[in-house]
């Protein structure tokens, strides 16, 4: 059973980074595809950044240029860096890892970043 770990949150000032991280056990990492998605209070959970097994990134238009997504296999983690954090960047951020053939998915239990005005 796959089981994801998310860790790297915290309080931090506008204009501040943080980075996370989901370490990633009980399957073959190299063939999923990961992602980080964040849930703010009363909206629902949104897509932040994906990356597939092959490295190819995609990004949300709100965190373009300033989060950048990447993975290292060796390691079985995948990070979010985030840079020019912003208050309406506060969230929950989750990771999630999806297997595509037989199709599965899977999800942290969350990490909380907060950004101060």
């Amino acid at each position: 059973q796959v089981q994801l770990v998310e860790s790297g949150g915290g309080l931090v000032q506008a204009g501040g980074s943080l980075r996370l991280s989901c370490a990633f056990s009980g399957g073959i990492f190299s063939i999923h595809n990961m992602g980080w998605y964040r849930q703010a209070p009363g909206n629902e959970r949104e897509l932040v950044a994906t990356i597939t097994g092959g490295g190819t990134t995609n990004y949300a238009d709100s965190v373009k240029g300033r989060f950048t997504i990447s993975r290292d296999n060796n390691k079985k983690t995948v990070y979010l860096q985030m840079n020019s954090l912003k208050p309406e960047d506060t969230a929950v951020y989750y990771c999630k890892s999806s297997r595509p053939w037989p199709s599965a998915a899977y999800w942290g239990q969350g990490t909380q970043v907060t950004v101060s005005p």
